[in-house]
């Protein structure tokens, strides 16, 4: 008996060395399975990432290109802001030249005065030859300063002759607003590039609330800061608004921060 199992286990190494046992190539072919579903999920998961990282792509591009745009036409309405300030500026700068050129065409004409010469005699000789007479001292100018009352009464003599209706003349009254009878004074400046308002600094680009009696509350974002005005733009349509500095300051606008 023990003789046929060492003859038995004698075969089965032969045949595991000649390569036809069969449970050797059981479990060879249980293995060849496995290699190929492994090749074959790591193709699908090759696949994926390689579709998922095409998709991401052009996502990227896709968004880089609505970002290029969207800087294209702020760079764009920028500029332009900027060169219509520049525009207003020649222009003033160009009317205020010719207001000085025109004041400077009325120049006084200089007269010339002859030097007056002295005879052996001693008396002065005038520009004709003659001796010239000693000029009479000149009596000091009074001015009269008439009050408002005197000048509305000449002024309805004069118009009552002329036969045209009479305007008095009234003091200048003082400026009342609607709200109060004072003046609204805020503290609003530009320095840098950045707004100054209430305290509380602004920069191009920050979400703001802006309020007017024309137009009343209305959420926006600063879109330019210029050297005396800021243009803002309207959140609900995109529209742009200018707001000059001096409104800020007398208290027609008012903005503050709003949180995004």
């Amino acid at each position: 008996m023990f003789q046929d199992k060492l003859a038995q286990i004698k075969k089965q190494l032969q045949q595991l060395e000649e390569g036809t046992l069969p449970e050797y190539l059981r479990r060879l072919k249980r293995l060849e399975q496995q290699h190929k579903e492994r090749l074959r999920l790591n193709d699908v998961w090759k696949t994926c990432c390689k579709e998922n990282a095409q998709r991401t792509c052009e996502m990227e591009k896709r968004q880089s290109k609505k970002d290029f745009e969207q800087k294209k036409v702020e760079l764009k309405e920028r500029l332009i802001c900027d060169w219509e300030d520049k525009k207003k500026q020649v222009e003033n700068d160009k009317v205020h030249i010719e207001l000085s050129m025109d004041f400077n065409d009325f120049k006084p004409i200089s007269t010339r005065k002859l030097r007056r010469r002295l005879n052996p005699d001693g008396h002065t000789i005038s520009s004709n030859g003659g001796p010239q007479e000693k000029r009479r001292k000149q009596s000091p100018t009074i001015n009269i300063l008439l009050d408002d009352m005197s000048i509305n009464e000449d002024l309805k003599l004069i118009n009552k002759v002329s036969g045209k209706s009479f305007v008095s003349r009234k003091q200048p009254q003082p400026m009342v607003t609607d709200t109060d009878d004072h003046t609204v004074s805020c503290d609003a400046r530009i320095e840098d590039g950045k707004l100054y308002f209430e305290k509380r600094w602004y920069l191009r680009g920050q979400a703001i609330y802006a309020d007017s009696k024309e137009t009343g509350k209305f959420g926006a974002t600063i879109f330019s800061i210029g050297s005396a005005e800021i243009c803002i733009k309207k959140s609900s349509d995109n529209t742009k608004v200018k707001i000059l500095l001096s409104q800020l300051q007398k208290g027609k606008y008012t903005i503050r921060r709003r949180s995004t």
